[in-house]
């Protein structure tokens, strides 16, 4: 028999991202230096789509930029992207309700690839998913 112990310490901190009326993705403390913004002077990310479950995101840590990176923007201590028109074209109404992502990592390369959960709070209603 073989197994593989599951490290505690990989689900001890929620990572999470907020989407912001304004379209932008804005990412907690924690998820910031977990994701490395803070210690790189220039970060990038690319997202791409569960295809089984397309409300399922993934957030692809990358260093280099290209044509599919989306740079990481820094305003004080908070990091930020750009994502108005990706979430635009996915028919996510951040507008309207509070959108968050819950982000688990779900491989240990040298990338990082965080699966990303929506969370929605509709004002007036309680949490769903």
């Amino acid at each position: 028999m073989t197994y593989t112990i599951i490290k505690a310490s990989r689900f001890r901190t929620k990572f999470k991202a907020t989407i912001h009326k304004s379209g932008k993705l804005g990412f907690t403390d924690v998820t910031a230096k977990e994701l490395g913004f803070d210690s790189n002077p220039v970060s990038y990310v690319k997202f791409a789509i569960d295809d089984d479950d397309p409300s399922v995101l993934y957030l692809i840590n990358v260093t280099d930029a290209d044509e599919d990176a989306f740079k990481v923007n820094k305003a004080g201590g908070y990091f930020y992207v750009n994502t108005k028109l990706v979430f635009d074209s996915l028919g996510v109404d951040y507008s309207k309700n509070t959108v968050m992502y819950d982000m688990v990592k779900v491989a240990d390369d040298e990338k990082g690839v965080y699966r990303m959960t929506k969370r929605e709070i509709i004002k007036g209603e309680k949490m769903k998913k």
